[in-house]
């Protein structure tokens, strides 16, 4: 610890007219120094002490004193200029190395990392900075090994030989030169200076690899590490001979020049400045009582220059041997580039540079890039160019009995299947090499989980499904195949032996609507033509039957009937139409019953099965079992334990016998796989599909493996290519039996009334409008006999018949009555040509038909009169045909 005192002493060669005045050079403990010369010696400022558990006591002397701190190795984050106002760090803080080792870890993908480091204030106080950097590139601590300062070689070797049976392959070091060196010599002792294994050492042994021993420094042969950028100037050369020559002369009092050489350098020239600048000619100290007995810092003394001292060094700037130009930040240098280098032999090679704003580069002034390529090859311990895995994983692998197809396991523990395939493909995507092994579980899937919470396992791969419960204790990547849960049953094809069959086209819904509507419009067309026409007449049943037969007869167009009245006419087009379309879709949807095998389902809902006590099949060592009790509410007897796909066809095709299944609930990738290697047309899948998210891998929580694994996954399922090769691999899929499930879904039930209402709708209202025109019709021509009808005293039921009896007459006046009436006196006029001519046979067929039209005129009259007369009495001017 250097001290300065007030009394003027000019040192020969010094560069300043007023310089420092006694400068004192202290080997002993810094407390005891700093009390001593506190006391006695009335010091200007301190520089020093070396470590960073010494300098709290001094910062807190120096604050409590007003005397200017200033240190050039105390570099523990734990300390900060901010917090203690008289403390001056002419060094980096440790923290800003943090993120440049980050940066590497980074770089090579590693994804765990041990924390080795001493238990020092030193040691401890930038473990949680490094924790968090790591965390923040993806990596995890896993582990943490603490050596404590005065550990012997054999403590040292045990902590070595427990590190090494965690299989972990990279560490990140951080301790003193003297600790440092000697655990390397031993790290190369227990052999984990070899091929595989990664170490990073932080500032606090880089800095001082030059002074250690050849035969340390080729203990730490392939080790990476990080310290601060020294742009090699001509003064830093000069600088370095001047300390060889000293060094030469006086080999016991230095043993070579470090970074720390360095600082302590631009700190004496920085001190110095600031004291030429401020000058201390007039320095006072006021001392308090003072208790000789103990230590009491509010009895000490405060000197008057300094706050005066502390803000010239904060506001010196010159051009340094570090940097180029020395400039203090919130008391503090700052640390903008840091040099990655890699050990060879006893050298240092640089292999690429960390800045604040650009990151890892290349070269110096290179541009930013991203991954392992930015920095130059580096050779790992064992002398190798491979980059060491984090470590390796041991993954577990489920032997299954049954699907084989996904995961398979044969004699000699060889694995194969889609699942594999996918973990491969998905491996060769990642940034970085894994290094693993595979082990294989005899178990369910649940307990083949626990074995990543019980730390057995460091993954799971195969047809692993991502279920809420599972993920309490591991963690999934995305998935790598479809989702969801569903039922395949037995289908039965017993519509073309159904005697009912011809009734199964349209929905009863649909065959009471269309009966509905015959009917209304038979009585439609009946009401339209009875006042006009002679075929809607007659005896009540003969008027009944008609209003049937003519609209029924519709449906084949087998009606002979003529009607003369034009709105009966509108609405038989209206009617036809609509009939046309009711035959041609009752055709259509028949002719596909009988010919096209139709397939269906034996069961459609888990309800029923469940409520006739039925038994249900699942894949055994699954979730499913318990998705079946908790969700489902099954009791567990009525569960089967299925493996095999020929398990899944024998205990369907045996139906609801003893020991055998109603159903078998599955997850869809293997419901297809069965659909694919049995028959299409006698299994299908119903029911609702119960959501799930596919098959997974499995990680342990907080893994940061699992983030780079989904991201591949997403890279390997959305390359079509790739996924067809790998599926045609394993399943070797059949296209007819893909959409089974769609087609069995698409025959849909029979034909109902929601598909033809706008029909009905627009009969419906063709043959109101005509109705309604109709009777307006009717009841203008006869509304003063409605007018009598209504004024007289007569009960309504009596006015209700009369007014039907009225209805109920021949309107004589229409086109086809006046036609008939015209014929009926045609035949009275005698035709002297037609008695004069013989007639032939068509003449005597003629004349026969017309004399039938003529009588029947003539009775219809004589109904109609006695109709409206009521006396039954004969009209005078109607002709009597007589018979010859």
């Amino acid at each position: 610890m250097i001290f300065i005192r007030s009394k003027l002493i000019i040192k020969q060669g010094f560069p300043f007219s007023q310089g420092i005045q006694r400068m004192m050079l202290f080997r002993q403990h810094s407390k005891t120094s700093a009390l001593h010369l506190i006391n006695k010696e009335n010091v200007t400022a301190i520089i020093g002490p070396q470590s960073s558990a010494e300098a709290k006591f001094v910062i807190e002397l120096g604050r409590t004193k007003h005397v200017p701190i200033i240190c050039f190795s105390a570099t523990s984050p734990s300390l900060s200029p901010s917090h203690n106002p008289f403390f001056i760090r002419t060094a980096f803080n440790d923290y800003a190395q943090v993120k440049a080792i980050a940066a590497i870890v980074g770089a090579y993908g590693w994804l765990e990392v041990v924390l080795i480091y001493e238990d020092t204030e030193y040691g401890n106080s930038l473990v949680p900075y490094l924790v968090d950097a790591f965390q923040q590139v993806g990596a995890r601590v896993p582990k943490r090994s603490v050596i404590p300062l005065h550990s012997n070689d054999t403590e040292i070797l045990k902590e070595l030989d427990h590190l090494k049976s965690t299989r972990a392959r990279i560490f990140a070091v951080h301790m003193t030169p003297s600790l440092g060196s000697r655990f390397f010599f031993l790290a190369r002792q227990a052999r984990m200076m070899t091929r595989g294994y990664g170490w990073i050492v932080t500032e606090g042994l880089s800095t001082l690899l030059d002074p250690v021993g050849s035969k340390a420094m080729q203990s730490m042969e392939g080790i990476l590490g990080v310290r601060p950028y020294i742009p090699m100037s001509k003064e830093v050369e000069d600088f370095v001979l001047r300390m060889k020559r000293f060094r030469f002369r006086n080999p016991s009092k230095i043993s070579g020049v470090n970074l720390f050489g360095l600082w302590a350098y631009d700190t004496v020239w920085a001190l110095a400045m600031a004291v030429e600048k401020v000058g201390i000619a007039n320095y006072s100290f006021t001392m308090q009582n003072v208790n000789t007995s103990k230590v009491d810092l509010t009895s000490l003394g405060t000197g008057n220059m300094g706050q005066h001292l502390l803000e010239a060094i904060l506001d010196s700037k010159f051009e340094s041997l570090i940097s180029g130009n020395f400039r203090l930040v919130k008391g503090e240098l700052e640390a903008e580039t840091f040099g990655v280098f890699n050990v060879i032999g006893e050298k240092e090679r640089i292999i690429g540079y960390w800045n604040q704003k650009k990151g890892l580069t290349r070269k110096l002034n290179g541009a930013a890039q991203d991954g392992r390529k930015t920095l130059k090859t580096p050779i790992w311990p064992g002398y190798t160019t491979k980059t060491p895995p984090t470590k390796k994983l041991r993954i577990g692998v489920p032997v299954k009995h049954g699907f084989n197809e996904f995961l398979k396991v044969d004699e000699k523990n060889k694995i194969s299947g889609f699942s594999y395939d996918i973990f491969i493909a998905v491996e060769k995507q990642l940034p970085f090499p894994i290094r693993y092994e595979f082990s294989t579980f005899d178990g369910t899937y649940d307990d083949l989980l626990c074995q990543i919470h019980l730390q057995k396992y460091d993954a799971v791969v195969g047809d692993t499904t991502i279920v809420a419960d599972r993920s309490l204790y591991v963690d999934f990547t995305l998935p790598y195949s479809e989702s969801g849960v569903s039922m395949i049953v037995l289908t039965e094809d017993i519509e073309r032996n159904n005697i009912w069959i011809f009734l199964k086209p349209l929905s009863w819904d649909l065959w009471l609507t269309t009966g509905v509507a015959f009917i209304v419009t038979g009585v439609v067309i009946w009401a339209l033509e009875h006042r006009e026409n002679t075929e809607f007449r007659g005896p009540p049943q003969q008027q009944l039957g008609m209003i049937f037969w003519f609209s029924f007869s519709t449906l084949v167009f087998a009606h002979r009937e003529k009607v003369v009245n034009n709105w009966s006419r509108f609405v038989l087009i209206i009617w036809v139409f609509v009939v046309l379309i009711l035959t041609q879709s009752y055709s259509a949807s028949l002719a596909s019953m009988l010919t096209v095998q139709k397939l269906r389902p034996a069961f459609t809902d888990i309800k029923e099965i469940q409520s006739k006590g039925y038994k249900v099949g699942y894949q055994n060592g699954s979730f499913i079992k318990g998705f079946l009790i908790k969700h489902l509410k099954f009791n567990e007897t009525k569960l089967v334990p299925l493996e095999t796909i020929q398990d899944y066809q024998d205990a369907l095709s045996k139906g609801n016998k003893t020991g055998r299944v109603a159903a078998i609930l599955d997850e869809v990738p293997y419901l297809k796989l069965f659909l694919n290697r049995t028959s299409c047309s006698k299994y299908t899948m119903v029911g609702p599909t119960y959501k799930t998210d596919g098959f997974g891998f499995a990680f342990p929580l907080g893994s940061s493996l699992v983030s780079y694994m989904s991201r591949a996954i997403l890279n390997v399922t959305q390359d079509e290519t790739l996924m067809d090769e790998i599926q045609s691999k394993s399943f070797d899929y059949q296209p007819a039996c893909a959409d089974q499930r769609a087609k069995i879904a698409s025959e849909g039930p029979s034909l109902g009334i929601s598909s033809f209402g706008g029909l009905f709708i627009i009969a419906g209202v063709a043959s109101m409008v005509a109705l309604l025109m109709h009777m307006y019709h009717f009841l203008c021509s006869h509304w003063p006999a409605f007018r009598t009808i209504c004024s007289s005293e007569s009960t309504f039921w009596a006015k209700s018949v009369e007014m039907a009896k009225h209805f109920d007459n021949k309107d004589l006046t229409s086109h086809q009555f006046k036609r008939r009436d015209s014929r009926v006196h045609a035949t009275d006029i005698p035709d002297d040509e037609g008695l004069a001519a013989a007639p032939d046979a068509n003449d005597m067929q003629n004349n026969s038909s017309r004399t039938h039209e003529t009588v029947e005129n003539d009775l219809d009259i004589n109904e109609n009169e006695n109709l409206s007369s009521g006396s039954g009495r004969r009209d005078s001017s109607m002709p009597v045909l007589h018979s010859s």
